[in-house]
């Protein structure tokens, strides 16, 4: 199996005013974040404010994908819910519409059971589900529990061709660094693509970035550059400073905010509870603020 790597996408959810997922916005933006260069993307993950989101909807949206032609080897979705039935459920779905792969959380809330109950959860879901690509999801600042290193060395060699790669969205290098260690056989991939060259330098696989759903090209040309041995140096200093004003925007309602005012759509600002929905004011000062690095974005 090929090993995985590349620019990912955890995909913006846009909503309609009633909470349904708005279909056209949806499909939309998925193929638009593909034709500016990722080379995946993975539906209903912390970006795509997937915790609050119905599972029935989330089945449905990946069935939107495909039906409007998207490749389904093109999708990685998250599918890491606590109860392990209803991450089997989601990942079954998944397999049986043959993405790619899925994004994995560690089942949350009881974090003391460590690595042992985690590697059960794993396990019993591998078991479930047959064959596919399993990316180990780390976010320990929002789940409460992490996928350690040493946990992660444990899946692949219990599991070598479905326990295939790890998104760190920690931001912590130096636990990315320890996962690359413990596991080489593993993509890992940082969660942002401030982390893109230096990850690369060291082993890594890409990055699955929230910012990819506004910067694709620019980040997949630094991916292209760095892995054809190019000095990428001035252009990844454009990635960061672009990543670092959108964080400070919000990465889920700034994004949102700035599609509302480039897109001329305002559905763009609605968000699933517990998020507040956001303002074009918001979006109009996040497009101010990046200049000339958003204007492949084309304001209205």
């Amino acid at each position: 199996m090929t090993r995985l790597t590349g620019i990912v996408c955890p995909l913006l959810t846009p909503f309609n005013p009633d909470g349904s997922i708005a279909r056209d916005l949806w499909v939309a933006h998925a193929q638009w974040v593909l034709d500016q260069g990722a080379h995946y993307l993975s539906p209903f993950g912390t970006t795509g404010e997937a915790l609050s989101v119905a599972m029935a909807a989330r089945m449905q949206a990946v069935d939107w994908l495909i039906d409007a032609g998207i490749p389904a080897d093109r999708l990685m979705p998250g599918t890491g819910l606590t109860a392990l039935p209803d991450t089997t459920a989601l990942s079954r779905h998944a397999v049986a519409a043959g993405c790619s792969g899925i994004m994995v959380l560690p089942s949350f809330f009881y974090g003391a059971v460590g690595d042992d109950g985690q590697a059960r959860y794993f396990s019993e879901l591998i078991d479930a589900i047959g064959p596919t690509r399993i990316i180990l999801y780390n976010i320990p600042q929002n789940s409460g529990v992490a996928v350690s290193p040493a946990l992660t060395a444990r899946l692949n060699t219990a599991f070598p061709k479905a326990v295939v790669a790890y998104k760190d969205s920690s931001g912590d290098w130096s636990n990315t660094a320890a996962v690359i260690e413990a596991a080489p056989a593993v993509s890992v991939f940082p969660g942002s693509e401030s982390f893109l060259t230096q990850g690369l330098a060291a082993g890594g696989a890409g990055c699955i970035s929230a910012t990819v759903n506004l910067n694709a090209a620019a980040i997949r040309a630094v991916f292209d550059g760095v892995t054809a041995g190019h000095d990428m140096a001035t252009e990844d200093a454009a990635l960061k400073a672009f990543r670092a004003k959108v964080q400070t925007a919000g990465l889920i309602g700034g994004m949102k905010a700035l599609l509302a005012v480039t897109s001329g759509d305002d559905r763009w600002l609605t968000l699933a509870a517990p998020h507040l929905n956001g303002s074009r004011a918001e979006g109009e000062a996040l497009l101010a603020s990046l200049g000339d690095a958003a204007a492949h974005l084309a304001p209205v």
